[in-house]
Formats: C-alpha cells, structure tokens, sequence
C-alpha cells in the first residue's frame, strides 16, 4: 500500500536514502555492513511509523471507507450472496480499492476487530431482524446468511446473545 506522506515525511525518507546511497558510494570497509544494516532499519522505522500514522490523520477518509464497507456487507448479506459465495476480505480490499492488508489493518485500527469478526456479528444481527419480523425458517435464514449448518449457527447465536435462536424467536 502506498505511503500518504506529508512533504516533511517525504524529506525524511529522502534524506535516509541519500545517507544509504552516500554509503554504496563510498568504499567498502568493515563498518559497511553493520552502517547499511543500521541505515536500512532506520528507513523501515520511518516506515512503519508513517504507515501507522496515516490511520489516525487520514481518519475523515477512514470513516468513509468504514461507511462503504458496511454498507458493501449489507447488501452483500442482503443480497442473499452468502448463500452462493463467503465475503472475503480480499474481496471487500478489492471493491474498496485497497490492498488486503491495509485493510485489514484499517478494520482492526477502525473498528477494533477482524473482517470475518465483523462479518459474523452482521449475520447474527441479521439473523435477530429475520428471527423477529419473518416467518422464515431457520433452515432458510441459516442458507440466506451463509451458515454451514443449523447446529453451528445455534451454536454461534447462542454464545453471541445468550439464548438459542429459537427462543430469541418466541421473546419476539
């Protein structure tokens, strides 16, 4: 994923890779090694802390993107696309126009948990809306939301709500 930098980031980097350029100029000798090895963290440092950086300057642009996700994972859920096909997080990057891993990294930074994470709370509220206004089954709900079977989506909504599908049902 690419770098956004401010132009003083920008004349840091630079400057770190004018150093290690200088050094490659320079002769070989026995500090060599141990000055590219140094120089060459040094830059990834900045790195990392330029890329982590940005999740929290760039908030405005997140929470967009936040906003386009949950909305990408609704109607995807929606849509009843579960049934055919998983909602990856590869997917979601590539309808977002991200990478993979900047992401997932937004989503963990964002909303404090993973894409499958999310996704499961998402089908379990679904599943809690369809519970109480549909006459659906819950065979039926369990394929529209993309469950393998009744007994792992029991399992799942129980430990998530603390009763069983069915009596969420009956309190509804």
């Amino acid at each position: 994923e690419a770098l956004h930098l401010s132009e003083e980031e920008r004349d840091i980097l630079i400057h770190t890779l004018q150093i290690i350029n200088k050094e490659l100029e320079h002769g070989i000798d026995r500090h060599s090694k141990t000055l590219f090895v140094n120089y060459i963290e040094l830059l990834l440092n900045y790195c990392m802390r330029f890329y982590e950086r940005q999740f929290i300057v760039r908030e405005l642009n997140n929470e967009l993107l936040i906003r386009q996700y949950e909305k990408l994972v609704k109607q995807y859920i929606g849509d009843g696309k579960l049934a055919q096909k998983p909602l990856t997080s590869a997917y979601c990057a590539g309808q977002l126009h991200l990478s993979e891993a900047y992401f997932n990294d937004l989503l963990e930074l964002q909303l404090g948990h993973t894409h499958s994470c999310h996704l499961q709370l998402k089908r379990i509220e679904m599943a809690k809306e369809k519970l109480r206004s549909s006459g659906e089954s819950l065979s039926q709900i369990v394929h529209e939301l993309g469950f393998p079977s009744i007994q792992y989506f029991s399992f799942l909504f129980k430990k998530m709500t603390g009763i069983t599908p069915n009596s969420y049902r009956s309190l509804s």
